[in-house]
């Protein structure tokens, strides 16, 4: 199992960034898919989630309405929307899948919201 996440980046407070994460070694589309992040100093947390067929979602509070997962089953991969950031988004953000009672995470893709 492989899960790549791309898109990181520095942006500005209001600015938008997509990230992606492709995922390869297992049946992609059987599989819910997540995306989590962790600040400096905090413990890592669930920002968003999409069933298998991304038929639904689920978000973390802090982030309803300014972000948004969707997924490319052709594709093998699932990506986060994210729009309006505010400073506190700030974090690396880490792709997720959980496989046969195994959690498997990529590297992280470290997104800097800072004027």
């Amino acid at each position: 199992v492989q899960l790549v996440e791309s898109g990181g980046g520095l942006v500005q407070p209001g600015g938008s960034l997509r990230l992606s994460c492709a995922a390869s070694g297992f049946t992609f589309s059987r599989y819910v898919m997540s995306w989590y992040r962790q600040a400096p100093g905090k413990e890592r947390e669930l920002v968003a989630v999409i069933t298998s067929a991304g038929g639904s979602t689920n978000y973390a509070e802090s982030v309803k309405g300014r972000f948004t997962i969707s997924r490319d089953n052709a594709k093998n991969t699932v990506y986060l929307q994210m729009n309006s950031l505010k400073p506190e988004d700030t974090a690396v953000y880490y792709c997720n899948a959980r496989i046969s009672m195994r959690t498997y995470w990529g590297q992280g893709t470290q997104v800097t919201v800072s004027s």
